[in-house]
């Protein structure tokens, strides 16, 4: 074995050498994009967590804030007799209260003032005489400006 031989055992050695390691490099590579495409959904259910987070919290803050919002707050009361009271309970003005016909008694007083407006703590006071063929409603349905569906109002005798 001559000089000539010994060196191409060794680039031999070298080279088997560097293809074990571009071996073992290319498997680290793979782990490497594995572990990158793991932390990037990590990262997108982060992101998606925190914007669920968001909204709920948004939520909140609204449900907080129509919470806190003046409101019209009506209740009907039997003060005597055929005599009731419509009262606004609530802190917002109840403006032009329309009362649907259908459910109510067919005497009443509701329309013969005119329209009606109820401030907070505000009343007005009424005749409703039911029969045995209409009876008092246990509940009116109410509407006024600014709320167009009508609102069930109990009626409290």
């Amino acid at each position: 074995m001559d000089l000539g031989d010994v060196t191409a055992l060794l680039a031999l050695a070298l080279s088997a050498g560097a293809f074990v390691v571009s071996i073992k490099a290319r498997g680290d590579g793979k782990k490497s994009a594995a572990a990158s495409a793991t932390s990037a959904e990590a990262s997108v259910r982060s992101a998606v967590a925190a914007e669920e987070a968001l909204a709920l919290q948004r939520r909140e803050a609204e449900a907080v804030a129509e919470a806190r919002r003046p409101r019209v707050l009506l209740s009907i009361v039997r003060v005597n007799g055929d005599t009731y009271r419509i009262q606004n309970d609530g802190e917002l003005l109840a403006n032009n209260l329309q009362f649907e016909e259908d459910g109510l008694p067919a005497v009443h007083t509701l329309r013969d003032d005119g329209p009606i407006s109820l401030n907070g703590g505000e009343a007005h006071s009424f005749l409703m005489a039911g029969s045995a063929a209409n009876p008092i409603p246990a509940q009116i349905r109410v509407s006024w400006d600014g709320q167009e569906t009508p609102v069930a109002v109990r009626v409290n005798r």
